[in-house]
């Protein structure tokens, strides 16, 4: 599966001279959990989370019982451009989303913009990737049916069964047909494991 087929678009961007406040409402009216930030030619310069949003904007409330002495609250940043990442891990439409998913693990990354030349074109998150393994397998099953009916071998040849995900396709058809369905079930968003068999 690639990236462009997972992906959030069109992207929601704010520039750095964005307020914190600003952004955090941007964030909510719009349920995204990260802001990519451009300038003014909509060059990707920086991007913004939920944690990085959250950060030192409350003060503490007088009326918690705490044994522990309040610590003086730090002023908030007033613009985005104070707390925004500006080296961002960035993903092409092309990019295997294994790949990218591997990457995000890694790197405790929840967030990648994704660029076609220098233009956002989408975004991958955490929330993105859970919907697609979300999909029933009912769902999952009738796209791989639709996938190998447009683009393989004729689709009459084919049995096809779901669980949690996993594919299983039995067939009689020769080796390049099978590698071809292979790859087919391999692109339909929800699948995990494709087995082809006879």
């Amino acid at each position: 599966m690639l990236v462009r087929e997972a992906m959030t678009s069109p992207v929601v961007t704010i520039p750095p001279t964005a307020t914190v406040r600003q952004a955090i409402r941007v964030l909510h009216e719009h349920d995204a959990t990260a802001l990519p930030i451009v300038d003014e030619s909509g060059r990707l310069v920086g991007i913004v989370g939920e944690t990085d949003l959250l950060r030192d904007v409350f003060e503490h409330d007088p009326r918690a019982l705490s044994r522990t002495a309040a610590t003086a609250a730090t002023s908030s940043p007033r613009q985005v451009a104070e707390i925004m990442t500006r080296d961002v891990e960035i993903a092409q439409p092309n990019t295997d989303l294994t790949v990218l998913t591997e990457t995000m693990m890694k790197a405790r990354i929840s967030s990648v913009p994704v660029l076609a030349g220098s233009d956002i074109v989408g975004i991958v998150t955490y929330r993105d990737l859970i919907a697609i393994l979300a999909h029933d397998d009912s769902r999952i099953r009738d796209d791989v049916l639709a996938t190998i009916a447009e683009y393989g071998p004729d689709v009459a040849h084919w049995d096809v069964s779901v669980r949690d995900g996993v594919v299983e396709v039995h067939g009689r058809a020769d080796a390049s047909a099978m590698q071809i369905v292979d790859v087919l079930a391999q692109t339909v968003p929800g699948v995990t494991q494709v087995s082809i068999g006879d």
